[in-house]
């Protein structure tokens, strides 16, 4: 009798291992339907809406009960009205948090897609920007993306509550006006290049390195062979010709500012950015919503990727093998 009930019980269990396995097979393979079908999606959210409840939550916690009452009559009337909301401009608020590599532009640009084609002229468009800077080209576009806003006759505000540097501010001067929390870090209005040489290592391991070119300046210096005092004047050269471009765009969306002063690679909290006008005023994205909750209906658009099948397969997996775990070791 115990034996049959042993192995009722080890068959109860591989059973339950089987339709885990059959489980985790599933959820893979609707994974991978789905990763083929859609890489991301945008998501629109009323935050006006939001704003204002937080705001009239805490006011109604505040009160007693009679006042309570009061208030509560006096917001259902308020909201009633609020249906009217479809006439007010829109405002539209983006997020941009920039690395080095500035991939995060790829999801700008669907996001200005979105609200260039439902936006009409007039409206206003904030970009809540935080970025310290990195390449070139990547914020170079993420400057022209934020362009295409102002094309499209949208006023467009950028705020910084954290840093906006270097490529940042690149970004962040093309804006028709640009607000900061105190604090924040503005500027760094220059150009940085940085690599180490393994020429002397390579040589005293007799390790040979060769590379060839075809055009003279094809590459001045280089991370294995040896650099020369031309090709470092050369490189020099470019970085100062892509420092002007750089003082030039900012100069055309600021050109009240002193460029020659402020485009020393220095960066500065935006209390003193604002005196020397690279700001133009001091708040905080949060404080700047909510003076505008009682004449805009505002949305937040935000697009965003799935994590990568894998990511999703491994933590899906790990909760039902963690689940597998804990049963078999109570049974």
């Amino acid at each position: 009798m115990e034996f049959l009930l042993n192995l009722a019980e080890f068959t109860s269990k591989a059973a339950i291992i089987v339709i885990a396995i059959v489980l985790v097979v599933g959820v893979i393979a609707n994974a991978a339907q789905r990763q083929r079908k859609q890489k991301g999606e945008l998501h629109v959210e009323r935050l006006s809406d939001d704003l204002r409840d937080t705001a009239n939550d805490l006011k109604l916690e505040l009160l007693d009960r009679a006042e309570r009452k009061k208030a509560e009559k006096a917001l259902k009337k308020q909201r009633k009205k609020a249906t009217k909301e479809s006439d007010w401009p829109k405002l539209f608020v983006l997020d941009f948090n920039g690395s080095m590599d500035a991939k995060e532009v790829d999801q700008l640009r669907r996001e200005v897609n979105a609200v260039v084609a439902v936006a009409s002229k007039g409206d206003k468009v904030m970009v809540r920007l935080e970025s310290g800077g990195g390449v070139v080209h990547g914020y170079g576009l993420g400057a022209a993306q934020l362009q295409r806003l102002r094309d499209a006759e949208l006023e467009l505000i950028v705020s910084v509550d954290k840093v906006a540097a270097s490529g940042g501010y690149m970004m962040a001067c093309v804006a028709n006006s640009i607000q900061a929390a105190p604090f924040a870090i503005i500027g760094s209005i220059g150009v940085l290049a940085q690599m180490p040489n393994f020429h002397r290592w390579l040589k005293k391991h007799d390790v040979d390195f060769e590379q060839i070119t075809a055009g003279e300046y094809k590459r001045t210096l280089t991370l294995f062979g040896p650099n020369t005092d031309e090709g470092r004047q050369k490189f020099k050269e470019e970085m100062e010709n892509i420092h002007e471009q750089f003082k030039t765009h900012v100069k055309k969306y600021r050109p009240g500012l002193d460029i020659d002063k402020v485009a020393t690679g220095e960066y500065w909290t935006a209390q003193q950015a604002q005196e020397l006008g690279l700001v133009d005023n001091l708040t905080t994205s949060d404080a700047w919503l909510l003076e505008r909750t009682s004449d805009h209906a505002i949305f937040g658009v935000r697009y965003s990727t799935k994590k990568p099948l894998g990511e999703r397969i491994g933590r899906n997996m790990n909760a039902v093998l963690s689940s597998l775990r804990e049963f078999i070791s109570k049974s």
